[in-house]
Order: structure tokens, then C-alpha cells, then sequence
């Protein structure tokens, strides 16, 4: 596998980990959140760098209903991630601290629950149309040359099982940023 493939997979899965990470916001505490947090924003600017082809061919080619389907997603991710963006650097205590920003406080923090949330789910299903390809890199990286039934169906299963915890969890959270969005302080 070529270096630069690589350095794309390495930084995506950095990604994918921070993004465990930062939802885990009761178990890292806030500072940590927040310099992870940076560290997620730079890169994500790095994964838009690794990708810049997707930029130059959006206007070209005929658009499919897949297509469509992964340049909507892809937009309403680049809105959740600049809605974080933009939110958490309101919010910080840490390490944007020495930025004059002052009020709206209540708002950036119903923005920023709300934009993770959907930000999850944005990027889950963003993952999950890439997951062939993701698959594909996988194998190649680890020299794997024969497929396995085996395998197979013990990675679908796992899988599915995290498709199902991440449809509860969502639904579980779907209350608390409803009551979040009434008082702006509940999950302090």
C-alpha cells in the first residue's frame, strides 16, 4: 500500500478514535475535551487536505442517488462540524481562554449538544457508506489475500451489534438534547 494511503487511514482512524474520545466528555473531563477537541479540528482540516480530489470533481460527472446521498451527508457533517467548531471555541475555558469572547454562553451550548449529536450520527453514516473501501484498505494493510466465512460473518455480526447499540444510545441521548434545548444548564 502506497505511504500516502497510509498517512489517510492512520488519520482517519485518529479521527474516528477522538471521536469515541469526546463523546466520553464525563470521563476525560473538560480540559482534556477541549485540547482533544482541537486535536480533532486539525484533523479534520488534514483529512479535507488528504482529500481535496472530492472538491475538484464535485461538479463534474452525473449525480446518482448514491451520489447525492454522500454529497448531502457530507454537508450536513461540514454544518455539525462547524456548528462544534464555532461552539466549542465559545465555550472554552482552556485552551481558547484567550479569545475576548463574551455571551452566548446558553446558545453554544445547546448548538454544540445538538451538533454532536447529529455530528455522530452524520459521521456513523458517513463511515458506513465508505465501509467497503474502509474494508478494502483494511485487508490490504494487513496482507490479507483469502477470504475467511468465518470472518466474515464474525465482522458483520459485530457489526450489526454495534449498528444496534448506536440506535439505542441515540435514542437514549434523543431525550436528553430535547431537555438540554429547554435548559440550557441540565447536563452540568
Amino acid at each position: 500500500m502506497k505511504p500516502k494511503m497510509m498517512f489517510k487511514m492512520a488519520v482517519d482512524l485518529a479521527m474516528t478514535v477522538l471521536l469515541f474520545l469526546l463523546m466520553a466528555y464525563l470521563l476525560v473531563g473538560e480540559t482534556a475535551h477541549e485540547w482533544l477537541g482541537l486535536a480533532m479540528f486539525l484533523l479534520f482540516i488534514l483529512h479535507h487536505i488528504l482529500n481535496w480530489r472530492w472538491y475538484r470533481s464535485l461538479f463534474k460527472g452525473n449525480y446518482t442517488p448514491i451520489r447525492i446521498l454522500q454529497t448531502l451527508l457530507n454537508i450536513l457533517l461540514l454544518a455539525s462540524v462547524i456548528g462544534l467548531m464555532v461552539s466549542g471555541i465559545i465555550l472554552s475555558r482552556e485552551v481558547f481562554d484567550f479569545l475576548p469572547v463574551s455571551g452566548g454562553m446558553g446558545f453554544a451550548r445547546m448548538l454544540h449538544m445538538l451538533a454532536s449529536y447529529w455530528g455522530f450520527l452524520f459521521m456513523s453514516l458517513h463511515l458506513g457508506l465508505h465501509w467497503s473501501m474502509v474494508m478494502g484498505m483494511a485487508r490490504k494493510a494487513a496482507g490479507i489475500t483469502t477470504s475467511s466465512s468465518a470472518r466474515t460473518w464474525t465482522l458483520r455480526i459485530l457489526a450489526a451489534g454495534l449498528c444496534v447499540y448506536g440506535i439505542y444510545a441515540f435514542q437514549k441521548k434523543r431525550h436528553c438534547v430535547i431537555y438540554v434545548s429547554k435548559d440550557a444548564f441540565c447536563f452540568l
